[in-house]
């Protein structure tokens, strides 16, 4: 051991004195009692590690464990892992399809398994999953030529990932071997099994729900929520994939080689024309009989709100229903009457940094047929101004109210419930990496963030990630338990908006300097766009959802 080998612990605010060619893993073993929890894996110079890393040289550690959204990742993965090695033990042959999150988990189903998922299998599934971590298996990093991995993946019946690496064309490809199984993430895994001690497994629907632990009590698995209608806009879209023949990334990347791209985007376009306007005809059945004079939209960020909103109008228009549309961020509070969140930040996410109670007066008086004199808000003195614009409802004119709150029954409490009509949007991405790596919808929203705001609204990538956690919170608390509230649901993804993302994305996230927390999210997002084949833009029609954060858009923001 010398004084000049040593990495620094950010945990401990100390250097380490190391020999050089230790794992992670050991020197977190000298360090578990004053670190105070069990590290999952560790951020390396800001980059995600697993704990068998070994270090050769200084470095800048950081453990992590499941309170960080990079811990999480990694235990859920491994349990990924385990889930698969049970399956190929217990129903060999069959192909474990792990499709998205949903109700506090992760719906996983035997694909083109013509039998459901019996209640009886999936105990027998989740006993196996209990004795591979109580065996305390470890995960082997691997890493070899991508030929000899194409080939190890063939051999164990993997061909969606042998279409993948195929696709991506790398030199060497890193995999994990659990026991006599092997698998690949695009993330490390925990040291073995033994970590893996809190999940559940349960039926669900057609196929089965992997509940990880709670993120508010990571002691217990997390509690399942029905969320039906969120399942079903899922589905309808996992069934669309099937019919074009995109199930992954690795036969998207096929079709972009293969120059069948236009057809994709003119394809993926005209379903989501089919999907408003047959939500403008649910609108005006009911708007035509006296009911629904009032469209409420709600949506997480950067779920395209703002376009579907605009593309529902014209849809509206050929029922012969002309739309008028309120800002409801207009109806905010005076400054120093909004509500600080646990930072002391004032707190625009907050349904209490609207004027309720005036918004529900107005709307009472619109539907009414009396005039409104409508605020503005002044964003520059924190004030709410009438500026002499009013607004009276004709008989064939219906209300579109775009923002976060709008599936929330506390918004508009004096209201009657037929006299409203709730969609939520959100980008339900259901294009998987591979079998057993899935998209995530907030990953997408976050690309889509990164790119807007870089083009409109002077940030860079490094503020934008550095916003994203409280712009999650503040998801989860105000929009996601209403989600079953909406009368539909308007999935805005796009099947190949990720591989046209990808070059407007990549240099925005290569500018996030490596010396900053912001570059292992910047580097993980690297990670994941580089299994795209890159997808130019001009295809895309000016009307497209995605216009809204490329550019290019006919619609005025």
């Amino acid at each position: 051991m010398t004084d000049e080998l040593k990495i620094f612990c950010k945990n401990t605010g100390e250097y380490i004195p190391i020999d050089g060619g230790e794992t992670l893993f050991s020197v977190y073993n000298t360090l578990k009692r004053r670190l105070g929890f069990e590290a999952l894996c560790a951020l390396v110079n800001n980059k995600c590690e697993d704990l068998r890393y070994p270090v050769y040289g200084p470095k800048h550690v950081e453990f992590v464990g499941m309170s960080s959204s990079f811990g999480q990742r990694v235990y859920v993965r491994s349990l990924c892992m385990v889930l698969y090695k049970a399956v190929r033990d217990l129903f060999p042959g069959k192909r474990l399809h792990i499709e998205h999150a949903i109700s506090g988990g992760f719906y996983c189903k035997l694909k083109h398994d013509e039998q459901e998922l019996t209640p009886a299998a999936v105990q027998a599934i989740k006993q196996r999953m209990r004795e591979i971590v109580d065996e305390n298996i470890i995960f082997q990093r691997r890493e070899r030529l991508t030929a000899d991995v194409i080939e190890m993946f063939r051999q164990q019946g993997l061909n969606d990932k042998v279409r993948l690496l195929e696709s991506v064309g790398g030199m060497y490809t890193v995999y994990y071997k659990l026991g006599d199984t092997i698998d690949s993430f695009y993330g490390p895994l925990v040291p073995s099994t033994g970590v893996l001690r809190v999940f559940d497994l349960q039926p669900y629907e057609q196929g089965m729900l992997l509940l990880p632990p709670s993120r508010t009590q990571p002691t217990v698995p997390a509690q399942r929520t029905e969320m039906p209608k969120m399942f079903k806009a899922f589905t309808d879209y996992v069934a669309f994939n099937d019919v074009i023949g995109i199930y992954d990334v690795g036969t998207l990347n096929k079709a972009v080689h293969n120059k069948y791209a236009s057809l994709l985007i003119a394809v993926a376009e005209a379903l989501h024309n089919k999907m408003f306007d047959k939500i403008a005809y649910f609108i005006a059945e009911r708007f035509h009989r006296g009911d629904a004079r009032v469209v409420l939209i709600a949506g997480p960020s950067s779920s395209g709100k703002t376009t579907s909103s605009k593309r529902l109008a014209i849809q509206l228009l050929t029922h012969y229903i002309k739309p008028k549309v309120i800002e409801l961020d207009n109806y905010f509070v005076n400054r120093d009457l909004t509500p600080r969140d646990e930072s002391g930040e004032y707190d625009y996410e907050s349904l209490y940094a609207l004027d309720l109670e005036q918004f529900n007066t107005d709307l009472a008086d619109l539907i009414a047929g009396r005039e409104v004199n409508m605020p503005t808000y002044n964003f520059t003195t924190g004030q709410r101004e009438y500026r002499g614009n009013t607004l009276k409802l004709e008989e064939n004119e219906i209300l579109l109210i775009e923002g976060i709150h709008g599936l929330n029954p506390d918004l508009t409490p004096h209201i009657p419930e037929h006299l409203k009509f709730r969609l939520y949007v959100s980008a339900l991405t259901t294009l998987s990496i591979d079998d057993h790596n899935w998209v995530s919808t907030s990953d997408t929203r976050l690309l889509r963030r990164i790119i807007r705001d870089a083009k409109y609204r002077g940030s860079n990538a490094q503020d934008t990630i550095a916003r994203w956690p409280s712009v999650r919170r503040g998801e989860e608390k105000w929009i996601f338990p209403f989600q079953e509230n909406a009368d539909a649901t308007f999935n805005s993804s796009l099947l190949f908006e990720l591989a046209v993302m990808r070059q407007h994305a990549e240099p925005l996230l290569r500018r996030v300097p490596s010396s900053v927390p912001e570059y292992a999210e910047a580097n993980r997002l690297l990670r994941f766009l580089a299994y795209f084949e890159p997808l130019a833009e001009k295809d895309i029609p000016s009307t497209s959802l995605l216009r809204e954060f490329l550019g290019g858009s006919s619609f005025n923001y």
